[in-house]
């Protein structure tokens, strides 16, 4: 062959086989970039698959953290979207660019939605610890009065129960005699014909003022009680007694006497007279009459 042909050629030829050799090693390269991207795109997926169980696995636990039916019916629902959107998410190829781009953007609103829901039972969670303790609080201070009250009303009773026994009236200088029927006492109680006891009711400030009745009650040796004076309310009973008396009580010491017709037989022996007023034994004497 003519060397004028043949050196021409033989350069058509390297020229060729170098432009075959480049354009295969391109399609490698343009193959292995393929595959990563592949791979990449591949990766890219599992991750959203992983933040959508992620975010489907929050909205599981935080229903449990609230106790509001309206909050968890929501939370429900976002729930059940985020589920609804990782099923879309298996069922895409890793290549679909489009859908991928779509459910990445959905990913956004859902990671968006759980945190405003994230904040909003945080905040709840913290106005529900004050609440508690503001009703510990208010629980403790209303325990507190309770027990101030029931101290005021104990003390108000002892205090009550102190004036009463303050005001309770006092019979002293308590005296009986045995008269005959001229009036002048007797040597012999078997003389008697009227009994006169006589008695003081002490000085008392703090002792209501008005119109009391005064009660005398007289024992015999025996036990008997000399009645005819009507009875008087002692004690959850009623007692008999010998006479009474009503007068005018103004707190300032008061003297009282009264009398009593003897029809029956007096005994030698000791009487006891007994002074009653306001349901209270009020004074008490006894008295011996040896003949």
């Amino acid at each position: 062959m003519n060397k004028k042909v043949l050196i021409p050629l033989i350069v058509a030829i390297a020229v060729l086989l170098a432009g075959v050799a480049y354009l295969g090693v391109g399609l490698v390269k343009q193959r292995q970039a393929n595959k990563e991207m592949e791979e990449l795109a591949a990766l890219d997926k599992k991750e959203m698959e992983n933040e959508y169980e992620q975010f489907a696995r929050q909205y599981s636990e935080m229903k449990t953290q609230i106790n509001n039916d309206s909050i968890v019916a929501q939370l429900t629902q976002e729930q059940m979207r985020t589920q609804k959107l990782l099923e879309e998410l298996r069922q895409v190829k890793s290549n679909d660019a489009r859908e991928i781009a779509r459910l990445k953007k959905e990913l956004a609103t859902v990671r968006a939605v759980l945190r405003s829901y994230v904040l909003e039972i945080d905040s709840l969670n913290r106005l529900n610890q004050d609440l508690r303790e503001e009703n510990s609080r208010v629980k403790g201070q209303y325990n507190e009065a309770t027990r101030q009250i029931a101290g005021l009303s104990s003390e108000k009773a002892s205090l009550s129960e102190k004036v009463a026994i303050a005001a309770q009236l006092d019979a002293t200088g308590i005296n009986m005699i045995a008269k005959k029927k001229n009036g002048k006492a007797v040597r012999r109680i078997k003389d008697c014909k009227s009994i006169e006891v006589s008695f003081r009711i002490t000085r008392n400030v703090t002792a209501t003022n008005g119109v009391r009745t005064f009660y005398v009650r007289i024992t015999t040796p025996s036990g008997d009680v000399l009645g005819g004076g009507g009875t008087f309310a002692y004690e959850n009973r009623n007692l008999e007694c010998s006479m009474k008396k009503s007068v005018e009580y103004t707190g300032e010491e008061t003297p009282v006497t009264v009398y009593r017709q003897v029809g029956e037989f007096l005994s030698k022996g000791t009487y006891t007279v007994s002074i009653f007023a306001d349901g209270n034994m009020i004074g008490s004497r006894s008295f011996t009459f040896s003949k």
